[in-house]
């Protein structure tokens, strides 16, 4: 297979308020362009698009094309059930959704301390070995976010799982708290093949600051910005395969442009993606990848993600964008909770995959959006 997996969790919306509202034709078109090319792994999961990104593969997929000309891996998501008695159904809903008679690659979804432990419980590792021996899966693994050492754990217990999913990116490659390096290193000392997922870390390696666009640009001046995240993480030898979000036919065409005949980073590419590593990561003020894994138990339905969006925005941009950001603030608070309505439950912080203190940053959120005129304003209004 070629090494560029979609990942079907940031697709096109017709409603950017309404995360179920998938546009099916600009998937349609998506999913064509990435056929056409010769790509054919695509990665899905029921929490992505609160179940809508399932159906969309089946509706730009399976309805118009032959089951071996694609394979598609979904997850059992642990977390969104109650009990044990809750994945055979899970599963099955998993099977109408998509549309198909059997998954290529079945997941246990975003393995860490608390979920293995969970897992274990569950006897989740017996049920996909069993989805397996009935034909239903035809490879099993796990998503990982958690620290190397239990990853080692995990594997030395479980050997039937064939393949690890892991956050790797450059700037996480050494980050102490995610360990992208050290659980690859994990991964190759149990000889599972690995399938990357957040390369761009959520866009964070997109919309990077400009000094380190300019060491990118000065190294390689025809090359995107995002093909130097996703040729980094497809560069080591044992990554199978590098998933990306693409939420544009635009995002596409610049990964398929770079990624239909792949080459490694080389001895300078990497050294440039070092220096600009550094420049990055002084820069970003809250390291969230926009995932929403936080926001499904949120009892006050804080927009989280987008709040640290917004936050991250005005301490890398500064006062001009202030006003801007302040007026995206309003509408959001308007109709989800606002950063300081949080009761510090600490259920966020359970699921969020890049263990961030978002308790402790949505205070930092509501001390720069709610002591503003503007918002004193609209809570004078609404009491």
């Amino acid at each position: 297979m070629k090494k560029l997996g979609f990942g079907l969790m940031r697709l096109p919306q017709l409603d950017a308020d309404d995360y179920t509202s998938v546009d099916i034709e600009a998937v349609k078109r998506m999913a064509d362009l990435f056929l056409e090319e010769g790509f054919t792994y695509f990665d899905t999961a029921m929490p992505y698009h609160h179940g809508s990104s399932e159906t969309a593969f089946r509706e730009a997929v399976v309805k118009r094309y032959p089951r071996m000309s694609y394979t598609i891996t979904d997850k059992l998501s642990l977390f969104v059930m109650q009990k044990p008695e809750d994945m055979q159904p899970f599963f099955e809903g998993q099977l109408e959704r998509l549309g198909v008679d059997y998954i290529d690659y079945y997941l246990l979804h975003g393995l860490g301390e608390l979920s293995y432990t969970q897992a274990e419980k569950w006897n989740a590792f017996e049920f996909v070995s069993r989805k397996k021996a009935e034909g239903k899966v035809k490879h099993i693994g796990l998503s990982f976010h958690d620290k190397a050492s239990l990853l080692d754990e995990i594997l030395t217990r479980h050997p039937e799982m064939e393949y690890v999913q892991l956050q790797l990116n450059y700037l996480d490659w050494e980050d102490a708290g995610i360990e992208s390096r050290k659980c690859y290193e994990v991964a190759v000392k149990h000889h599972k093949p690995v399938i990357v997922m957040e390369p761009v870390k959520g866009g964070s390696l997109i919309n990077i600051t400009d000094e380190a666009k300019q060491i990118f640009r000065e190294y390689n001046p025809d090359a995107s910005i995002a093909s130097w995240a996703i040729r980094f993480a497809a560069s080591p030898d044992h990554v199978m395969m590098v998933l990306s979000g693409m939420s544009s036919e635009e995002q596409m065409r610049d990964n398929i442009s770079f990624m239909k005949d792949f080459k490694r980073l080389d001895a300078g590419e990497q050294e440039t993606v070092r220096k600009a590593a550094e420049v990055i990561r002084a820069s970003i003020a809250i390291p969230c990848t926009g995932c929403r894994y936080c926001i499904d138990d949120c009892p006050k339905k804080i927009a989280i993600p987008e709040y640290f969006a917004l936050f991250n925005n005005i301490k890398r941009f500064g006062a001009d964008q202030e006003m801007n950001n302040m007026t995206y603030y309003l509408n959001l608070a308007a109709n989800h909770g606002a950063a300081s309505d949080c009761i510090r439950c600490g259920q966020c912080e359970k699921r969020c995959p890049q263990h961030l203190p978002i308790r402790s940053n949505l205070k930092d959120v509501a001390a720069m959006f709610e002591t503003t005129p503007m918002w004193q304003a609209m809570r004078g209004t609404k009491e």
